[in-house]
């Protein structure tokens, strides 16, 4: 057999897959496969250099907008106020003066109901200065790129159409931006309440999704194959049978949650936690808000509704997690005298965390970002309050970065890309701390 191999001819795609090529078809077969393996690694060379290229053209997208330049105009010229002295060389007297005679009787009263104008710090003089008598406006934006490159254009630019404008260099994140509530001046206008309102929600559906999404991964996984009733009796061994079609049912009904739009749980969360837990989730029900203003749109209604939108990627890969732990183990622990449940607890599920972990990082991945069910469920895209209990009326930092992109201000612009950076590293400081732990606990694991 092998001599009427080698004495076949060149290779051709109908030869016997036994044939074995010499002389030249050696050659041409290298030749032609090292060729093919150049392509495909140039494919893959070039796929991952645009997608590189397409990051950093997303990032620097963002980054121009969130940084800058910005022209500030005031009402009114700041040199002819101060005669001529820069504003932070006043002293008290001074700017309490300059507050005096140039605010109106209803603002002074305002100021001083509480405590007079000698009585207030520097600082919170020359904001009230800024506020109420210069009333500073951003005439116009320009991004960094522009900023740095097209500066005495800029300037010109300004000289002409307005004189009293000052160009400067603004930063739209900064501690302010962290620290101060929604506004609908864009100078001051910040995303504390979003934030809040994002780790409220974050931490109420991973204390939801994660142990029951865990529970129901170790009963499909180790109860699942176990038959209730008794196999002796023909309607034992049909309910058994029932009972393995339901099981099979829940299974691949997990599988196609995992791929439901995430404005269908939208919808789910306003019916049921919004409208018909209505009295649960406002906190009406124990007293906790107050009943004329009680509605369900609150932070306990999106984070259930969050909790079902990521349940079924936490159940398959916690199954997965659980299935890949060598059933070896699980032998030798019922050969010691262990229990099921003590075998799932001691021996399984440590083995099986790391994999979970990873399962409860691409949950919060998509949790942190999803906008639309919450939409549906009734977030704010403005709200000045904080959140200070889980039935708190709320925003998160997605959905306030679509109310930003929405609005026709150049400035609001420029706001979203700030809050898109935050997001990013709210995003990447909670990942790495899920991933820091998951590589504790494999350091740690039985095998």
């Amino acid at each position: 057999m092998s001599a009427e191999l080698t004495t076949r001819g060149p290779s051709e795609p109908g030869d016997l897959p036994g044939h074995l090529p010499e002389g030249e078809e050696i050659t041409r077969n290298v030749t032609g496969r090292q060729a093919r393996g150049r392509i495909w690694q140039g494919l893959l060379i070039a796929s991952t250099l645009v997608g590189l290229i397409v990051l950093v053209l997303l990032l620097f997208n963002i980054v121009n907008d969130a940084f800058g330049g910005v022209a500030i105009e005031s009402s009114v010229d700041e040199q002819e106020l101060t005669a001529g002295r820069p504003l932070e060389a006043l002293s008290s007297a001074d700017l309490v003066t300059i507050i005096e005679d140039n605010v109106s009787a209803r603002i002074l009263r305002k100021l001083t109901r509480e405590r007079p104008l000698a009585e207030y710090s520097d600082v919170e003089l020359r904001e009230i200065v800024y506020s109420e008598i210069l009333k500073l406006e951003i005439v116009e934006t320009y991004p960094l790129a522009s900023y740095l490159f097209q500066r005495d254009q800029i300037l010109a630019e300004l000289a002409e159409e307005h004189p009293r404008a000052v160009l400067e260099f603004k930063s739209w994140v900064s501690w302010n931006f962290l620290t101060s509530p929604m506004s609908s001046d864009p100078l001051v206008a910040g995303i504390r309440t979003a934030i809040l309102g994002t780790l409220w929600t974050l931490l109420l559906t991973i204390l939801v999704a994660f142990p029951i999404g865990i529970g129901a991964a170790i009963y499909l996984e180790e109860y699942q194959s176990d038959k209730p009733f008794d196999e002796r009796s023909p309607t034992g061994r049909r309910l058994n049978r029932a009972f393995a079609q339901v099981s099979g049912l829940i299974q691949l009904n997990i599988y196609n949650l995992s791929g439901v739009p995430s404005i269908i749980y939208g919808m789910l969360g306003l019916s049921i936690f919004v409208i018909a837990l209505v009295q649960l989730t406002s906190g009406a029900l124990i007293g906790a808000t107050d009943p004329s203003t009680a509605n369900g749109r609150t932070i306990i209604s999106a984070a259930l509704t969050m909790a079902l939108l990521v349940m079924p990627v936490v159940i398959i890969a916690a199954q997965e997690a659980i299935r890949a732990v060598p059933s070896s183990l699980r032998q030798a622990s019922y050969g010691l005298g262990a229990t099921r449940w003590q075998t799932i607890w001691r021996i399984v599920l440590p083995n099986a965390l790391p994999g979970i972990l990873t399962g409860t990082i691409l949950a919060i991945s998509r949790a942190i970002g999803e906008t639309a069910p919450l939409i549906v469920v009734g977030a704010s895209t403005f709200i000045v309050t904080d959140p200070d209990s889980i039935f708190a009326k709320f925003t998160v930092l997605p959905l306030q970065i679509y109310g930003w992109t929405a609005r026709p201000q150049p400035e609001f612009h420029n706001l979203a890309a700030a809050a898109i950076i935050v997001l990013l590293v709210l995003l990447l400081t909670i990942n790495a701390v899920a991933i820091l732990v998951r590589n504790h606990v494999r350091s740690r694991r039985i095998i």
